[in-house]
């Protein structure tokens, strides 16, 4: 493979944690007493991922894709919006070749859920679980996440053409 057939994509999102809602973080229901307050379900992991693939994949970013103006969108699971981009990069000829999560949450300790995070998004991709990382920090007492006052995500993204 040449290097010139591969791109590199990165995504970013953060979401206020509230009231009422369920918290999900790459399509798992976690059990914590507040949510992600957002016009889908929220999945800050999730949309790191999106805006990744679509960083590599030249397909712009997740609010281009799924606009907040668009009733359909409201309460989605944002693993259909990750199925949905993986249709689109497959629709252009391109290829996953890996994906590389850190969620960032004071509260709750996410551990014993990142192997299930990983085939819940490797699963929603049509791709190999070992084609997917997904990795949990915490705050460490600083800012927003360690505070607890929402929950952030970063993900990296390699495709080929």
């Amino acid at each position: 493979m040449k290097a010139s057939n591969l791109r590199v994509g990165i995504g970013y999102d953060c979401h206020p944690l509230v009231e009422g809602r369920k918290l999900v973080l790459a399509g798992l229901e976690i059990p914590y007493e507040r949510g992600l307050e957002g016009w889908s379900d929220g999945d800050a992991a999730t949309h790191a991922v999106i805006d990744a693939l679509c960083g590599a994949g030249g397909l712009g970013d997740i609010g281009t894709l799924f606009p907040d103006s668009d009733a359909n969108y409201r309460d989605i699971s944002s693993l259909v919006l990750l199925r949905r981009v993986g249709e689109l990069l497959r629709k252009k000829g391109v290829e996953v070749g890996n994906v590389d999560l850190a969620v960032l949450a004071e509260r709750p300790r996410l551990s014993a859920f990142l192997p299930r995070m990983r085939e819940a998004l490797s699963g929603a991709l049509g791709v190999d679980t070992s084609q997917v990382t997904v990795k949990a920090a915490t705050g460490n007492k600083l800012g927003f996440v360690g505070k607890g006052e929402g929950i952030a995500a970063q993900a990296v993204a390699l495709v080929r053409y």
